[in-house]
């Protein structure tokens, strides 16, 4: 029983060191980055279908290329009619690149993966588990979603591929999300992107390969992309939060902010800022709704509103600032994507956009209920504690 306390003891200890100086170490390899403003032309994606049915037509219409970076793609059926996509495309001469996060895609089988590559799709995982801090190195994942088809057009969002992102898993029901498809000039910069995680996880430097970067025309919303790497997502969301002037609408799955972005909101709303934040009623992920409960009630108690969407399962990752702004992209408001994932956001500076993101945002809180802090405020034993361990496990949820 001594040793097996020891044991235990020990394995916790070397966790925490583990992680804490593989972040140290981490963070002296990061920058800031952003890439410039651009002028690109965006469809809004709400529904699975409706995405699915766009990005797989473009997909076959594809003449020189196809790059694809999924944090999830499962092996269910509406992934493997993914795959087999690729693989036609691949199978007509067309450059097909498939970037998977190790973990958030560890369903698709071995066979398909040899499939995959046996037909010519180039295929690789991303973030390999790596010393001397594995522990550190395995949470961190790979959240980006990013598609570029020939160099000219772009897809970026919260859908993944799978059956349940269409509304078919029974548990959570309708799937709401937000996913935008871009041709001009912004496309290059998503091509940067996969391109750099391309050669982070293959060693293989297409960068300054011409043939992937045709010239665009400038379309008519002006927007930013920003790519963070378990970094500075903060500075972004602070930024936004304090340039806040009459309200601020913030949607997530998992509404985890930490004490910064938390102080930062309190603020807000003291200086008169309506704040009204979207989560969802149902979890995919355990713990990650009692996580977000003590947060919610600080606010609730400062007098923003909270609402939990009833239709099925919200997954969107949108932030509305005024009239002037708005983020939309795949980083969650929860410490993981703040502190250990890699993930990019769109801002996005056209009045007339916004204001169609803000018409969904609409609908979206109408098929939502407002919550009281008594709803957000765990009565039984066991709730109280799942509400422990989820503060104690945040940045791991």
């Amino acid at each position: 029983m001594f040793f097996l306390s020891l044991l235990l003891i020990g394995s916790a200890l070397w966790i925490v060191i583990d992680l804490s100086y593989g972040r140290i170490v981490h963070l002296k390899h990061v920058r800031s980055r952003s890439f410039p403003l651009r002028q690109s032309d965006f469809h809004l994606y709400t529904y699975g279908k409706d995405l699915y049915d766009a990005l797989f037509t473009d997909i076959k219409q594809a003449k020189h290329h196809v790059h694809v970076l999924f944090f999830i793609v499962k092996n269910d059926k509406i992934s493997r009619e993914f795959l087999k996509l690729l693989i036609n495309k691949a199978q007509e001469g067309i450059e097909v690149r498939l970037l998977l996060d190790r973990f958030g895609s560890h369903y698709l089988s071995d066979e398909a993966i040899r499939s995959l590559r046996k037909h010519g799709v180039s295929f690789s995982f991303c973030h390999k588990v790596k010393f001397p801090f594995p522990f550190f190195s395995a949470n961190q994942r790979n959240h980006r979603k990013i598609t570029v088809i020939d160099g000219k057009i772009g897809y970026i969002g919260g859908f993944n591929v799978g059956e349940e992102y269409l509304g078919h898993n029974e548990r959570l029901g309708l799937w709401r999300d937000y996913h935008l498809r871009l041709t001009g000039e912004g496309v290059q910069d998503l091509q940067k992107q996969f391109l750099h995680d391309w050669f982070d996880d293959t060693n293989q430097n297409l960068l300054g390969t011409s043939l992937y970067f045709p010239k665009l025309q400038p379309g008519t919303i002006q927007h930013q992309f920003i790519p963070t790497d378990g970094a500075y997502l903060q500075h972004t969301f602070l930024h936004l939060i304090e340039g806040a002037k009459k309200e601020l609408f913030i949607g997530t799955p998992y509404f985890i902010p930490g004490k910064k972005i938390m102080n930062a909101l309190l603020k807000a709303r003291k200086r008169g800022v309506q704040i009204t934040v979207l989560v969802p009623e149902k979890a995919d992920h355990a713990l990650v709704r009692e996580a977000k409960f003590p947060y919610c009630r600080k606010l609730i108690q400062a007098g923003c509103n909270i609402y939990a969407f009833q239709q099925g399962f919200f997954h969107a990752k949108v932030i509305i600032v005024d009239d002037y702004i708005c983020d939309i992209g795949t980083a969650n408001f929860d410490m993981r994507s703040l502190y250990i994932n890699h993930e990019i956001n769109c801002l996005l500076y056209d009045k007339h956009f916004i204001q169609t993101v803000k018409n969904k945002f609409h609908e979206d809180l109408e098929n939502a209920s407002l919550l009281s802090f008594k709803d957000v405020s765990p009565l039984s034993l066991i709730d109280r504690g799942k509400e422990w361990i989820g503060t104690i496990l945040a940045f791991f949820l």
